[in-house]
């Protein structure tokens, strides 16, 4: 195995562990709603506090990158992100303290997330890369359903708390093991100046750039949404609620998010081929159609159901990697890591706002009107797309100038 292959498997696995703590809460949701009496806007609040967390830290977390390492900075995060995790299994007892603590959780995730992106980023060349940043990120996606998988049968069997504890400690793990085996890459940009800590302010000048944020923004404001509230719909669902309920639903929503993984790698490579933003305007047309149509398609038989929400699962997190991909393609080697975390941070601004404002249409008008809200992010981020196509679109050269 290839030295940077064992990069990208050590990179993934400590992403793979964290984010299992990312979505515990989500794929508990309902318990916790009974438990806690939350309303919809409170449970969106909650899961809004870890994106806040995340927003809050994650610029500074890749700066950090470019300046030093990635290494000690994914190492600290992924411990504080289990740590902050258990407590909340351990301590929270309803809305205050439950955001307090998914905020501290998403504080430390920001040094996992991003960080490891820019040591992958940094191992494989620009030919390469679209298909190195799907799997990273697929680790991303794959882990999000399987702590629905887990998380969901946890607590069905024991309770919610015994749940949240148990996908907290691979992050524990996570961090000194990816300390111990991951290393710079031989080609990574010398870290040495104080201009690190510096915030490029050509960034908001680079259109490429920018067009590329807003497509990560509009994307982050669906997927976020339809990973804190797809349970909650499929609760409701009579094939659902008549196959097995909260764990059929639980299991259904894990499956769908689990694909993604498959969709990141499919992504990535099709942007390889078919380029970056032709590759995240076919994810996004496909996943914004499922959005806005599935309260409907609830109503279909539960084998068909399942089949679209595959579909679903691929298509919303097929033009991540790509995104990703076309950041780093569009910025200076030595400042990858901030534009990936000020990327980060303005996306996922959308997902603080984005599952409280699912949780206040659902109380005002029911779920249509709530994932009509995600349908909306959807096509905001196929304009970003057509912009970024229209910029990377750049003609060949007409000959050889010498």
């Amino acid at each position: 195995m290839r030295e940077r292959t064992r990069m990208l498997a050590v990179a993934t696995a400590a992403l793979l562990l964290s984010v299992l703590v990312w979505f515990n809460y989500s794929a508990v949701l309902p318990l916790v709603v009974e438990d806690w009496g939350l309303s919809g806007t409170d449970a969106g609040i909650v899961f809004g506090a870890f994106q806040a967390g995340y927003m809050l830290a994650i610029i500074p977390m890749g700066m950090l990158a470019d300046r030093y390492s990635p290494r000690p900075v994914v190492a600290f995060g992924a411990v504080g992100t289990g740590l902050a995790s258990l407590a909340f299994a351990g301590v929270a007892t309803g809305f205050l303290s439950g955001t307090v603590l998914r905020f501290l959780g998403g504080m430390a995730m920001a040094g996992v997330y991003v960080p490891g992106m820019r040591f992958v980023s940094d191992w494989y060349p620009e030919a390469e890369r679209g298909r190195a940043m799907g799997v990273y990120v697929g680790g991303f996606s794959f882990s999000s359903g399987l702590s629905f998988l887990l998380a969901s049968n946890i607590a069905a069997a024991v309770d919610w708390r015994t749940a949240v504890a148990a996908t907290s400690v691979g992050a524990l793990v996570a961090g000194p093991t990816f300390l111990a085996l991951a290393r710079e890459s031989p080609t990574a940009t010398a870290r040495s100046g104080g201009s690190g800590f510096s915030l490029d302010r050509s960034l908001f000048r680079n259109r490429e750039y920018l067009s590329a944020v807003g497509v990560y923004s509009f994307h982050s404001w669906e997927v976020l949404g339809v990973r804190n509230w797809l349970l909650a719909f499929l609760v409701t669902v009579p094939a659902v609620a008549a196959g097995g309920g909260t764990a059929l639903a639980g299991t259904l929503v894990g499956v769908t998010m689990a694909v993604g993984g498959a969709g990141n790698l499919l992504g990535g490579w099709l942007s390889d081929r078919l380029g970056r933003a032709p590759t995240v305007m076919i994810a996004l047309a496909i996943s914004g159609t499922v959005s806005a149509t599935i309260v409907a398609l609830g109503a279909l038989p539960l084998s068909v159901l399942i089949v679209v929400l595959l579909l679903y699962g691929l298509a919303l997190t097929a033009d991540s990697s790509p995104t990703s991909t076309a950041v780093t393609e569009a910025v200076a080697d030595d400042r990858v890591g901030t534009a990936l975390s000020v990327q980060s941070f303005v996306g996922f601004f959308a997902t603080v706002l984005s599952p409280v404002v699912f949780g206040v249409a659902l109380d005002f008008a029911g779920f249509g009107l709530a994932f009509g809200t995600l349908a909306l992010g959807a096509a905001a981020g196929l304009g970003c797309a057509v912009a970024l196509s229209r910029l990377t679109a750049r003609p060949e050269p007409a000959g050889d100038p010498a």
